[in-house]
């Protein structure tokens, strides 16, 4: 018996370096090996130099304190001996360095995503970056209660069939992919500029799942990536879009407000619409040609007719009431909640409440949950969630910030050339951290340089908010992403349809659209012609 375990024993340890999905050894060597890197190199001059200027724009002290380093050692050392200037900077850079790790797992799925998610939160304990509890805290955002809660409330509305009936009434009129990129996405941007987008998403995936599902078998097709890409991304792409539309599209546009009360110069809600939502509609079609154009050639189905799918689908559907009707009231409550109750309650809180509603409705049981909520991708936003505390105390992301600003080159930083280097910066820290977390770092960096580069400050804090919404190649770039991802699954299979590559390969392209869009359409397009008001 020993005589024939041995090749097995041997065959396993050689097969221990195969890549699979969810397991490449040698992207987890060279990741580790970057951490080690990272442990043993001095921390750069400009990170000292950052953690002991007094009152650094951009970074919120605690009360009593003038440096970051005061900062963090009034959180971390209150008693004992206090770390030095260069071991706060050592901090700020391996905190760093965690972001590009978990950018980079995530990206090439070297690890499941849920042991990514861990590897984050040990990190930052092992780096002893912040206390344990407050590691604990910093992964239950309001934000990963949210996406939990949604992606709970979406399990109940599939459920009682109440999707269907919302397909009904949202996609009765389109018929074909070309109504569906040209119409119905330009149509959701615009919602998304005042509604939540992550609702909206949320509960248009489960719609669209069986489109994609009635379209494959219309057509004998066991498979079509493409569609089901093309379904996903276009309506997370054209929701990310719908941003820059009003300042109730998130709380990023809430911040920007805020900062331009400060510097005296306050934008009305009008006003920004004024100079924003002529962005939103031109963007979603531009996002909507797009997505046709790279999908549909490759479509292995004919087209799709999303109104007669929804059609025929809420015909089978028993008369409205019991549980459906309970779901719609639920679902109707929720949307009311967060409309009412505003930013400042959060969106965390009053989803919780509606998925305890479920449950005391008998909408849905626990194994109901368990089955159909993405636990992994819950626990990827909180892993973003947390790395995001960390850079912001540690001072990561305000230096960061002041690395790409560095990185502008000179004719980016006059005039309304100013506004596109802005928005390079943010367009790409939005895909690292979230949108709230990258406008509350470049804000109080970039609004200063508008004086100096002569350019009227709204333009500078505008561009800013907008390229914010950007977050379109990370899984992680925003709320969106993580719920397509999570959500887009073959309704009878349960396979997942995208994989964490396919926001690179598509939401690259897009992105760079989005600036381009932002630069000739808006800054240097319609921008030109408006009344900005004297400061």
């Amino acid at each position: 018996m020993s005589h024939h375990s041995r090749p097995e024993t041997g065959q396993e340890s050689g097969s221990f370096w195969t890549s699979r999905p969810g397991f490449k050894p040698i992207l987890i060597l060279i990741a580790a090996v970057f951490i080690a890197v990272l442990i043993i190199t001095p921390p750069p001059q400009s990170m000292v130099n950052l953690v002991s200027q007094i009152r650094p724009p951009g970074y919120k002290l605690a009360a009593g304190c003038n440096t970051i380093a005061e900062t963090v050692n009034k959180k971390l050392h209150s008693e004992g001996s206090p770390l030095t200037e260069r071991e706060v900077a050592q901090m700020a850079k391996l905190m760093v360095g965690i972001l590009f790790v978990a950018a980079f797992m995530w990206g090439t799925e070297a690890l499941p995503l849920g042991a990514t998610d861990i590897l984050i939160g040990v990190l930052m304990y092992l780096f002893s970056i912040l206390p344990p509890n407050d590691i604990a805290k910093a992964y239950m955002k309001d934000a990963v209660f949210f996406i939990f809660g949604i992606l709970a409330v979406a399990v109940g509305v599939a459920k009682t069939g109440l999707d269907k009936r919302i397909g009904l009434i949202l996609l009765s009129r389109i018929k074909s992919a070309k109504a569906f990129a040209f119409i119905f996405l330009p149509s959701l941007a615009i919602c998304a500029g005042f509604l939540s987008e992550h609702a909206l998403v949320a509960l248009l995936i489960p719609v669209l799942m069986g489109v994609y599902k009635v379209s494959c078998k219309m057509y004998g097709v066991e498979k079509d990536r493409a569609l089901a890409i093309f379904l996903l991304l276009g309506v997370c792409f054209a929701a990310n879009h719908g941003g820059p539309g009003s300042p109730a599209a998130g709380g990023r546009n809430a911040i920007m407000v805020g900062y331009l009360m400060e510097y005296g110069l306050p934008i009305s809600f009008t006003e920004w619409l004024k100079f924003g939502m002529p962005f939103v509609p031109v963007m979603a079609v531009v996002v909507g040609a797009y997505m046709y154009i790279v999908c549909k050639m490759r479509f292995k189905v004919k087209d799709i007719n999303p109104s007669e799918v929804v059609k025929a689908e809420a015909a089978r559907l028993s008369r409205f009431g019991g549980k459906e009707a309970a779901m719609a009231v639920i679902l109707v409550m929720l949307i009311a909640g967060w409309i009412i109750l505003g930013e400042e309650y959060g969106l965390g809180g009053p989803t919780l409440c509606a998925v305890f509603a479920m449950f005391l409705c008998r909408i849905v049981d626990w194994d109901d949950i368990q089955s159909g909520v993405a636990f992994d991708v819950v626990g990827l936003y909180a892993a973003a969630c947390a790395m995001g505390v960390g850079l912001k105390f540690t001072g990561g992301a305000l230096w960061l910030a002041n690395a790409f600003v560095g990185l502008l080159p000179d004719f980016l930083a006059h005039g309304d050339k100013l506004a596109i280097g802005v928005s390079l910066l943010t367009g790409i820290m939005t895909n690292f951290m979230s949108d709230g977390a990258t406008v509350a770092a470049l804000g109080p960096i970039v609004l200063p340089m508008a004086t100096l580069a002569n350019i009227h400050i709204w333009k500078v804090g505008l561009a800013c908010a907008f390229s914010s919404s950007f977050a379109n190649f990370l899984v992680v770039g925003t709320p969106n992403n993580a719920i397509a991802f999570a959500m887009g699954r073959d309704p009878e299979t349960g396979e997942r349809l995208l994989d964490v590559f396919d926001f690179v390969k598509y939401g690259l392209p897009v992105t760079i659209l989005a600036w381009l869009v932002l630069w000739f359409w808006t800054v240097f397009g319609y921008w030109q012609f408006m009344n900005w008001p004297a400061g």
